[in-house]
């Protein structure tokens, strides 16, 4: 930390303090060049994680509304919210480990895809038949009879 008052990079850190939200912490800081003191502030610089939707249009990433949707595939299903809490955990780790801070929804749905097709066959179709957006019961009987073919 750089000094104010003479430039000076040393110092020593003589008290800390954390807000009362745990948002900020406060540090009292002593220059060893000149020894006046001055105060700095941390906090954690959140950015926001966002999805690019398939009109080109970008929202932040919402963790609830990844859920929700696996919910509403999974309704009536032996799939534990458990469950679902950790392909949302996997989608929020791959967001983290990217350079970048976008994702499309293109694969945040594959994505998904393949771990309810891992979980549940039947959560996988429902969730793949609002994904995919079929337009025919034809595309929807190929998806299913690739299903049971690699079952085979």
């Amino acid at each position: 930390m750089k000094c104010p008052y003479c430039g000076h990079l040393g110092d020593k850190v003589v008290d800390s303090r954390e807000s009362k939200e745990g948002e900020v912490i406060r540090r009292r800081r002593e220059c060893l060049e000149c020894g006046r003191r001055f105060t700095s502030y941390e906090r954690i610089d959140e950015i926001p994680y966002m999805v690019v939707k398939k009109d080109s249009s970008r929202e932040r990433f919402e963790r609830q509304k990844l859920i929700s949707g696996m919910l509403k595939a999974c309704e009536k299903r032996p799939v534990s919210v458990a469950a679902l809490e950790a392909v949302a955990d996997k989608v929020e780790a791959t967001l983290q480990d990217r350079p970048e801070k976008e994702i499309s929804t293109a694969e945040i749905g594959s994505f998904v895809m393949q771990e309810l097709k891992r979980l549940d066959k039947v959560a996988y179709v429902r969730f793949a038949s609002v994904y995919q957006h079929f337009r025919d019961i034809n595309e929807f009987m190929t998806e299913l009879k690739d299903l049971l073919n690699a079952k085979e």
